[in-house]
């Protein structure tokens, strides 16, 4: 027997390292997958990966991965075992994943068990773009498929059949719902039916709602005009009522009015065209206003340029509305000091979910729940950490990053040393 040098000892443990971080990482999944299943990251977050991206420090790509492996695993008992002994890398884990299935497991695991991480890639590539041209031929046939009859029965009634592809059937049933609500919201007020001939079922309600979503489309509605004019708040206002006074809102959607929440209409006028409509005590129309948008384009640049993305915690979104911090409602100013940035969600959120911000003297926003809790910028560090840092006597609390923006020619040029010139 030849002796383990040192060095081969050293690589050994290296080995027994990585195998106990495969096991790990294995209880981190299973900790993360119920942690999603319980909703312990819908305080506010979008989702478990900003969760997790903003409470451990991680990169979002890799914290999307994480938690679409953890639910994965799930269904996948041979490979949650091997992971969790560290017979298998991570890295093999989440290729595999992506195509592995209760069918298919023994032999890709099989596969992992004797082939390097990069050669599972390529397997797991492969193996997608087999699938999505399978797909394509599927979608290419439904797409073919595609159909509408109609002929007129012989009591004179029109018969349709459709045939439509999934997203196309997603639409049309999408409008025959909201047609199909809006009747049922018309009809509330109406006198009760006196026999059970007279009542509507779901299924007239249905055919109703598609005659309306034809005459919608027949008064031109199919042009909807600009992105900006999608929608614009019309506040009603009793003539001689102070700036004070309480005003209903109506959305203007389709070309009726929706009435909706004070809090609702708060948040839409943050970002929207306003019309101030004055009217009598009887209902009429006194004067309206010009329609002017509260946030300038000017203002909007600056603001963009400032925030870049959602202000609230953990958020990554760059596809945001102007909030006004004190709404313009309340006095507030559309000034730079008084907007920021955040996504639909969290706009919805501070306006209709109780949560609240507020800007200090030096610019930091604040964000407070509905119980009064502060949601940190940056989370709180861990009190201690244990295993391996533990051992090694150090306690040092894990760093996440505060929201700062991020100057990367800055960084580069206090970090990176040139060389010197001889």
């Amino acid at each position: 027997m030849i002796p383990i040098t040192p060095v081969e000892q050293l690589g050994e443990a290296i080995a027994g390292l990585a195998a106990r971080m495969h096991a790990a990482t294995y209880e981190l999944l299973v900790m993360l997958r119920e942690f999603d299943a319980q909703g312990g990251w819908n305080t506010g977050f979008m989702s478990c990966a900003h969760w997790l991206s903003w409470r451990t420090g991680i990169d979002m790509g890799a914290a999307r991965e994480k938690v679409r492996v953890a639910k994965a695993l799930h269904a996948l008992p041979r490979l949650s075992g091997a992971l969790q002994h560290g017979e298998i890398s991570y890295a093999k884990v989440r290729a595999l994943t992506r195509v592995a299935t209760p069918d298919n497991e023994p032999r890709l695991l099989e596969l992992a068990y004797h082939a390097t991480a990069a050669q599972v890639e390529r397997v797991a590539r492969a193996w997608r773009w087999c699938d999505r041209r399978e797909e394509a031929r599927d979608t290419e046939q439904r797409h073919l498929s595609r159909s509408v009859t109609s002929y007129v029965d012989e009591d004179g009634m029109l018969v349709l059949r459709a045939r439509l592809t999934p997203e196309l059937g997603a639409v049309v049933q999408q409008a025959l719902e909201a047609a199909a609500e809006r009747l049922y919201q018309e009809s509330r007020d109406a006198a009760e039916p006196e026999s059970i001939s007279e009542e509507v079922t779901p299924a007239q309600r249905r055919a109703d709602a598609l005659g309306l979503v034809a005459e919608c489309a027949l008064k031109g509605e199919l042009e909807r005009g600009t992105a900006g004019d999608r929608y614009q708040v019309v506040l009603h206002v009793e003539a001689g009522s102070g700036p004070e006074a309480e005003a209903h809102a109506v959305l203007e959607l389709d070309g009726g009015g929706v009435r909706v929440s004070a809090e609702t209409s708060r948040r839409l006028s943050c970002d929207a065209s306003v019309v101030v409509m004055r009217e009598a005590a009887n209902g009429s129309v006194l004067d309206v206003g010009r329609r002017t948008r509260t946030v300038p384009t000017p203002i909007r640049r600056a603001l963009i340029a400032r925030d870049r993305r959602c202000r609230f915690p953990g958020c990554t979104a760059r596809r945001c509305d102007a909030h006004h911090i004190t709404h313009w409602a309340d006095g507030g100013s559309t000034a730079l000091d008084n907007l920021m940035l955040l996504c639909r969600r969290h706009h919805t959120l501070l306006h209709e979910g109780g949560i609240s911000v507020a800007r200090d003297v030096l610019g930091s926003l604040t964000f407070v729940r509905p119980d009064g809790r502060v949601i940190d910028v940056a989370p709180t560090p861990p009190v201690g950490c244990g295993g391996a840092l533990a051992h090694a006597g150090s306690a040092k609390a894990l760093r996440c990053w505060d929201g700062t923006p991020m100057n990367l020619g800055y960084v580069i040029d206090v970090l990176r040393v040139p060389a010197r010139v001889s």
